[in-house]
């Protein structure tokens, strides 16, 4: 009888403590963001380029929005924001330094001008 005591307290135990666990990964979770604020120079090319680079990005484990339809609370607004998420900045940095995102560059230089990079770590 005491031995099926232990086992329960032992299983019970054991869960308990594979839920805190569970939960501090959880909480060690953070999201990376890449923000690129850039000028549209050819809106013809920016169509193409911006097909080509998602799914390059994706290959390289991100997800991205662009957008030109921005409205500035405080300053003036970029005519166009990249915002892109990554599960890593070791993995921005990898899209940044891939031959991919370098092969793009004579594309991209056609579409847009880049004004502004930076890497946010959020929750």
């Amino acid at each position: 009888m005491k031995t099926r005591y232990t086992v329960a307290l032992s299983m019970i135990a054991g869960a308990a403590l594979g839920g805190a666990a569970i939960q501090g990964l959880h909480a060690q979770v953070k999201k990376v963001y890449l923000l690129t604020q850039s000028e549209i120079l050819d809106r013809s090319a920016l169509e193409s380029y911006n097909t080509t680079v998602r799914e390059a990005i994706t290959k390289a484990g991100g997800t991205t929005v662009a957008s030109d339809k921005i409205t500035a609370v405080i300053g003036t607004a970029p005519q166009r924001v990249g915002i892109t998420e990554f599960p890593s900045v070791e993995k921005v940095q990898a899209w940044l330094d891939s031959d991919a995102r370098k092969a793009l560059a004579p594309q991209r230089d056609k579409a847009i001008k880049f004004s502004q990079q930076l890497i946010v770590e959020g929750h």
